[in-house]
């Protein structure tokens, strides 16, 4: 029944002309969404326009292989629509399916992440790592669409050696406020855009950002709280201990009517500067689905229009409006083979 309905919320969040569909990975109970890639694949076949996207995919459990071959067959099945969240797991248990200390989850995420970009790049990967078995002559299948990989995430809330690693690759950094307070996100994204100058990829305000929300939007503020209140004390997420209240004053949720959620969504821009993705998670705490579907239909008529143009009237100049798509990632290369520069 959660599958059929998230395939159902990815074909309706095109119909409410958003920009991107994005699934979680997930390894321990409560959830189900345990393969990203088979999801994205059926909503893909289901959709034209729509991005998709994934929130997050766990680098630190996943082989880098899997990931490579798996991404590029969706980026082939979705015509380039796609592009993805790297991630460390957030719970205990999943380390155990591939390595007994979790302190060395960041060498596990950076040798991961190394090795996935090494496969999608060179035709032939040779390999020998602290955390796999070695790769001979070892070619990924199938080579990503037009030989470009897909756009990279890095998703981080507190973490400042991820916005770095982030900003060394050139990759996007995604800032979830669900995980952490927003003078928290606030000083990552800061230091993210520093660090991406500091590597000589264009200027601070050039780097690619995506913010995430956990939204309930309904018609009146007061009919957002009292329909949302019971999902939120279901939510696995959350203290159990924390009242809806504090979460709101923490800025963990955002709960109103369509102005209030817009209001609340445009004050970002404030604090965290011009940013590329805003995301929405609005599938929380064992939703119906007729409760998803109406937030969509509220959030594409009414709050998604306003924050286009305010966010477009409130941009700097030469900063970008939208992450690479793959054409753009097409081109970028173009130009870089044109001037004999090789990314790395």
């Amino acid at each position: 029944m959660r599958i059929d309905a998230t395939q159902r919320i990815g074909r309706a969040c095109e119909e409410a002309g958003l920009d991107v569909f994005a699934i979680g990975e997930h390894h321990t109970s409560g959830y189900f969404s345990s393969s990203p890639p088979v999801l994205l694949g059926a909503v893909a076949a289901q959709t034209s326009t729509i991005a998709l996207s994934t929130a997050v995919t766990m680098v630190t459990t996943s082989d880098p292989v899997r990931l490579a071959e798996d991404y590029s067959t969706v980026q082939h099945v979705a015509a380039g629509r796609v592009d993805i969240v790297l991630g460390r797991c957030g719970t205990v248990p999943p380390y155990g399916r591939s390595t007994n200390d979790t302190r060395a989850a960041q060498n596990l995420t950076y040798e991961n992440y190394h090795l996935l970009q090494l496969l999608w790049r060179e035709k032939e990967v040779d390999w020998d790592g602290q955390f796999r078995a070695p790769l001979m002559s070892f070619t990924a299948n199938p080579r990503p669409l037009d030989d470009v990989p897909p756009f990279v995430w890095h998703g981080a809330a507190r973490t400042i050696a991820a916005a770095e690693h982030a900003a060394s690759y050139a990759d996007g950094l995604f800032a979830a406020t669900m995980l952490g307070r927003p003078h928290e996100v606030a000083t990552v994204i800061d230091h993210y855009r520093s660090a991406y100058e500091r590597n000589g990829h264009g200027r601070a305000d050039q780097a690619i950002v995506g913010v995430g929300q956990l939204v309930f939007v309904a018609e009146t503020s007061q009919d957002a709280r009292r329909l949302f209140r019971p999902y939120f004390h279901a939510s696995p997420v959350f203290d159990p201990d924390m009242s809806l209240e504090q979460a709101e004053a923490d800025a963990h949720v955002i709960v109103g009517s369509p102005q209030e959620v817009t209001e609340k969504i445009l004050a970002n821009r404030d604090l965290y500067g011009d940013y590329q993705r805003q995301m929405f998670w609005i599938d929380h705490g064992g939703m119906s689905l007729d409760v998803v579907l109406g937030q969509l239909d509220l959030l594409g008529s009414q709050v998604v229009p306003t924050l286009r143009t305010e966010f477009a009237a409130r941009r700097a100049p030469g900063v970008p409006t939208d992450p690479p798509s793959h054409a753009d990632l097409v081109e970028r290369r173009a130009r870089m083979t044109a001037a004999g520069v090789t990314s790395r």
